[in-house]
């Protein structure tokens, strides 16, 4: 039964969602100029301006998120288990050329995370309390509804909130973090995930905005934590560094055999398990951190998208890049081993126990922001189809605060009881992500026309390229109000 499960999500996760993610990346790099390269020095300059960390525009300041602290948000709901349990294991099961396909889907992800952070913000909705609403329902609804007529947009909405709502009840979050913190100090795993499951409570009892301050505060820390730690290992292993590239690349256009616990795997297999993790990881295209972008105080949507496309690179290019180069350069990629065991294998074999203690605590800190800026997606999709009726929306926002850390910790019970293993787990979280990240993307592309006119408007206002059109509205309601639409 699961081999069928697994090869259907095999093959969605095939040649259409590549394919179309491909295609997508490079229309809209080709369309933006190379805006993501280009201009990757400005992108990397706007994230340490004042304005970001104290925002801008209207809104409620003391309820909206600042701009920073949005993308402290979105960067820690991506950077998190998979970037050490998820790339391990691709490494693991498709060899070393899986993190380059990795690194072509993370290259057209920031162009598309951009996109979707800027559409999220554009298309956005101001609610009574003067905070905002905004993601991919929202600018299905909004842009393919009200403003092309597209009908097919209530199709799309509705498959994308309900396959993130799967991940409400299939996470690996917990699991990983179990596997982590229970496999480094020799203690069974119901306890670390028993203590996971406060720590969330914690957090996500405050709301939105305290999501906002927490993450602010530790997302920066765990990745320089964690960034520290892997170039000290690339450091000692530094003579394994060249062979390490050329199986890299290698093995991104060639079959490989077995080899040590390796079975082997094919291009096309390799490929899959890149652009999957990649994904998974950075969630470019998935539709998720948008949502949280969304909420940000800023005056200009572009402003927020550079955030999104700067999320990407620290997400996949950095953190998910050291996580690679470590287990291939210690050797440890072919034991057998996988998950959050072969990371921590990999930096135990340099640094001995002080650093598999160090990695496992990184771990839990990743799992932790991932969970909880997970539960600000959640809350997105609900206040959009529960706008209406507030009462209701009290009612499933209580039961989502109560129920979103108890659904990961029965997926470790059932994991560890049931005899699950983490390659079985990442086939169930491919399957999660592969619907709504397809038609999303899909929607992308049809609205790329509103992207490339709010990234031309940017463009000459803050870059000096181009003649500004005074005509350009920033918002989608500022263009209803323009045009007197209802």
């Amino acid at each position: 039964m699961f081999a069928l499960f697994e090869n259907l999500t095999n093959f969605l996760w095939g040649t259409p969602l590549i394919a179309v993610t491909l295609i997508t990346g490079i229309y809209l790099t080709l369309r933006s100029g190379f805006f993501q390269f280009r201009h990757f020095g400005h992108i990397i300059k706007s994230l340490f301006s004042k304005d970001r960390r104290s925002g801008g525009g209207e809104g409620d300041e003391k309820k909206a998120l600042t701009p920073f602290q949005a993308i402290s948000v979105a960067i820690g709901g991506t950077v998190g288990v998979s970037n050490m349990s998820g790339v391990a294991t691709a490494i693991a099961t498709g060899g070393p050329g899986a993190l380059f396909w990795l690194w072509v889907a993370a290259l057209m992800g920031m162009i598309i995370k951009m996109a979707e952070v800027t559409l999220a913000v554009y298309y956005r909705e101001k609610q009574p309390d003067g905070t905002f609403r905004g993601g991919p329902t929202y600018y299905m609804q909004n842009g393919l509804g009200k403003e092309k007529g597209y009908k097919f947009w209530k199709i799309f909405a509705v498959i994308f909130g309900l396959c993130i709502f799967m991940t409400w009840f299939i996470t690996l979050q917990n699991y990983t973090v179990s596997e982590a913190i229970g496999g480094t100090f020799d203690i069974p795993y119901i306890i670390p995930s028993i203590v996971y499951v406060l720590g969330i409570y914690l957090v996500i009892i405050g709301g939105i905005k305290k999501v906002g301050v927490i993450a602010s505060y530790v997302t920066p820390v765990m990745c320089a934590f964690y960034i520290i730690g892997s170039l000290i290992i690339l450091a000692v292993n530094w003579d394994n560094i060249p062979n390490t590239f050329a199986m890299i690349f290698k093995g991104a256009f060639t079959a490989q055999s077995a080899a040590g616990g390796f079975l082997g795997a094919s291009v096309a297999y390799t490929m899959r398990l890149g652009f999957a993790r990649s994904v998974y990881s950075n969630e470019a295209g998935w539709g998720t951190s948008p949502m949280v972008h969304a909420s940000a105080n800023t005056d200009h949507p572009v402003k927020q998208g550079l955030m999104g496309a700067f999320e990407v690179f620290v997400d996949t290019i950095i953190i998910c890049t050291l996580t690679g180069l470590v287990v291939i350069a210690t050797g440890y990629w072919n034991s057998g081993l996988e998950g959050a065991t072969l990371t921590l294998t990999a930096f135990e074999s340099v640094m001995g126990s002080a650093a598999r203690i160090m990695v496992a605590l990184s771990i839990f800190l990743f799992g932790l922001t991932t969970s909880t800026g997970w539960f600000t997606y959640y809350q997105v999709i609900l206040d959009h189809w529960l706008g209406g009726n507030q009462k209701v929306n009290n009612i499933a926002s209580k039961i989502f605060i109560i129920g979103t850390p108890l659904w990961g910790f029965l997926v470790t019970l059932l994991t560890v009881y049931g005899n699950g293993t983490p390659s079985q787990l990442w086939v169930i979280a491919d399957f999660t992500t592969v619907f709504p990240t397809f038609f999303n993307i899909i929607t992308l592309f049809l609205l790329s026309g509103t992207f490339i006119t709010l990234l031309k408007d940017y463009r000459a206002r803050y870059l000096g390229e181009g003649k500004l059109n005074e005509n350009t509205a920033l918002f989608y309601e500022e263009a209803v109000k323009r045009n007197g639409n209802k």
